[in-house]
């Protein structure tokens, strides 16, 4: 049996190089290899299980039109000229009679390389005039943060982690989101480090962690400010290193200095000791290490709760040995041209934020008349769930889905285009964790008639006219433009194209103010840079109090699960939902194991079983993201009751500040 080479390119920051087993044209095995070397030949078991996901029974296969009333799921196969025809038809009608501005994509490009996303696809919607689409489902907050101190200066490398005496994984869930750092963080603790964990909820880090904060959702900033003015009170902050090396300080100096640790303890609702212990072995432990997660970002305060967590190895002066410094998102190290694939430059058309695609579809002016839908599932992802299913189910909507299986969204569309997996097409991917970019190979035959996004929206700007001449056409023409483009193109490029994976000019684990540098003019780190501090309703670092009330004092939190990545595999989840409560909350309600519960406040309403649980905090209740209507009584999911709202910084989601009421269902 063959042994196919190939890499994942879905949303998790270890980026696995893959070795796929194929007998006959079925997946008969996959695992991990050894090209990327985080890799180290193991993978996650939602990958591992894959093959359920591309040859099972919910596969779309053949392109379909809608039969039924719209969200009943009825389709009838038809051919790809009938299907394609169709789309293009309605394109061009809706530019012809609204204006291009009427079109909206509804995308994001987490689990998908540089091929699948913002290429072909990119090329057709700027040269047809659509409404732009602000991608900040997850991530924009912490790009901005990261962006306005750093420049995206390289983060510490995972496997570098080895070299740490303290590990501080604040807001981040290996265990669920990238599994190959805990191998290294166990070598790095039977080696004397100390683990600290900060997170809502006890993941199966904090149970083994040496001290775990479990801060209310929102209340991050406030932890990280008491450590700064910790740093500065006690003269542990690094002066010189400061005056030599960063911007800004004084102004972050007097921002931090209104939170004292007990006011912080307080406020976020941990026990002060323990934030004392925190702030003491921040100030005394070197090599330290920060992982910021992105679960810190998703409230109000989430982009300034960023700024401050990464500030804090500037104030401490952790930088400059390896292990020392903080990783947030290495995506940046291998400066690959992404928009080279795609020649076509963005138009000034007007910008609608995926957060509030369901206040677009219901409200926009001018309206919004077709939808085209991939690379994502908005129904069961996007806040406000049920004006966007009331969007959705807008007769007057023409609706595109082009997914590979039937997701809650797809029951919605006038036309279904069945899409690849990255099992059976070509792609580019770069790592956000693990420093590499790989050649993605089609190691499958497509099921049915899927087609790749590349291949799908080139077919359609040759429909409409809108291809031109030089466009790079078909998968290698698109990966030598993206590498032809790149400040690190040779080195990068021959080894993408010899071995199908390559590492960073610099070296795999750069260290941080040695090795690398902010990527500013300066090269300096810009502690309150103008920009954000104009952008932050409150200013950067300025804290916004909880949104919670007496008619909804609960705060609901998605994490992300070992099950999915964000919605994709949730047809493989044959469990019913659980409601995670404390036992307190749980007490004061009647509630126990096993009941039927209902969460709710003004935006809608999510009813499930119910699971008592210490492992996560009083005043916080936990319904992971990723579920499909089939996984609760209602249909409805925690997106139901998420706002809207939108982050300090970057226009983020604020999944986290879901504030809920919950009672026995009745």
């Amino acid at each position: 049996m063959p042994t196919l080479p190939t890499a994942c390119p879905l949303d998790c920051p270890d980026a696995c190089s893959l070795s796929a087993t194929v007998e006959d044209g079925r997946l008969v095995r996959l695992d991990g290899d050894h090209r990327n070397p985080l890799t180290a030949g193991f993978i996650c078991a939602k990958v591992r299980e894959i093959g359920g996901h591309v040859q099972g029974a919910e596969r779309l296969r053949h392109p379909a039109i809608r039969v039924g009333a719209k969200g009943e799921g009825r389709f009838a196969t038809v051919s790809w000229d009938e299907a394609l025809d169709q789309v293009a038809a309605r394109l061009r009608e809706a530019v012809d009679q609204h204006g291009g501005e009427s079109i909206l994509p509804v995308c994001y490009g987490g689990s998908n390389g540089l091929l699948t996303q913002d290429a072909t696809d990119a090329r057709l919607f700027h040269r047809l005039g659509a409404s732009r689409l602000a991608k900040t489902l997850c991530a924009a907050p912490s790009g901005r943060a990261y962006e306005g101190l750093y420049g995206r200066m390289p983060g510490v490398a995972l496997p570098a982690y080895r070299h740490a005496r303290l590990i501080v994984l604040w807001g981040v869930n290996p265990s669920a989101t990238g599994i190959h750092s805990i191998p290294v963080i166990k070598r790095a603790r039977s080696a004397g480090a100390t683990l600290v964990v900060v997170d809502p909820r006890r993941t199966p880090l904090a149970q083994q962690a040496d001290l775990h904060l479990a801060p209310r959702p929102g209340t991050d900033l406030c932890l990280a400010l008491a450590l700064i003015e910790h740093l500065f009170a006690t003269g542990r902050a690094d002066r010189e290193f400061l005056s030599e090396h960063a911007t800004g300080v004084e102004a972050l100096r007097e921002r931090a200095s209104a939170w004292s640790l007990p006011r912080a303890a307080a406020e976020a609702g941990v026990p002060q000791p323990d934030l004392e212990r925190f702030a003491a072995l921040y100030s005394s432990t070197r090599p330290a290490v920060i992982r910021c997660g992105w679960g810190v970002e998703r409230n109000r305060n989430g982009g300034s709760a960023v700024a401050a967590i990464l500030a804090l190895p500037a104030v401490a002066g952790c930088f400059g040995v390896p292990g020392g410094g903080f990783t947030m998102s290495n995506s940046r190290t291998i400066r690959l041209d992404g928009d080279a694939a795609a020649a076509a430059p963005a138009p000034s058309t007007r910008e609608i934020n995926l957060n509030r695609v369901g206040r677009a579809l219901t409200e926009a002016d001018p309206p919004i008349h077709v939808v085209l839908s991939y690379n994502c599932n908005p129904l069961s992802t996007l806040p406000d769930q049920e004006r966007v299913r009331r969007g959705l189910l807008r007769e007057d909507l023409f609706t595109v889905v082009f997914d590979q299986v039937m997701t809650d969204t797809a029951r919605h569309a006038d036309v279904l285009l069945p899409a690849t997996t990255f099992l059976e097409h070509d792609d580019l991917t770069r790592g956000y964790g693990a420093m590499v970019v790989q050649r993605v190979r089609p190691v499958l035959p497509t099921e049915g008639e899927a087609r790749p996004n590349w291949m799908v929206f080139e077919a359609l700007c040759d429909r409409l006219g809108l291809s031109e001449p030089g466009d790079p056409r078909g998968p290698d023409a698109m990966v030598e433009a993206i590498l032809g483009a790149t400040e690190d193109a040779r080195s990068i490029a021959d080894a993408v194209r010899t071995e199908g994976v390559a590492q960073p000019p610099g070296g795999s684990e750069p260290v941080q103010m040695r090795d690398v540098w902010p990527r500013h003019a300066d090269r300096r780190i810009h502690l309150c840079p103008e920009a954000l501090d104009a952008e932050a309703p409150a200013g950067l670092y300025g804290y916004q109090p909880d949104p919670g009330g007496p008619s909804h004092p609960l705060a609901l939190i998605s994490p992300a699960t070992r099950h999915t990545i964000s919605s994709t595999f949730g047809q493989r989840l044959r469990q019913p939902a659980e409601l995670v409560m404390h036992p307190q909350d749980a007490s004061v309600r009647g509630i126990a194991s096993g009941d039927e519960v209902a969460a709710f406040n003004e935006l809608g309403r999510v009813e499930c079983r119910a699971r008592v649980s210490d492992e996560v905090r009083p005043g916080v209740v936990v319904l992971p993201k990723g579920l499909w209507s089939r996984h609760t009584s209602n249909g409805a999911t925690a997106n139901a009751v998420a706002p809207d709202a939108l982050t300090d910084l970057g226009g983020g989601a604020t999944f986290n500040d879901a504030r809920v009421q919950v009672v026995r269902a009745t």
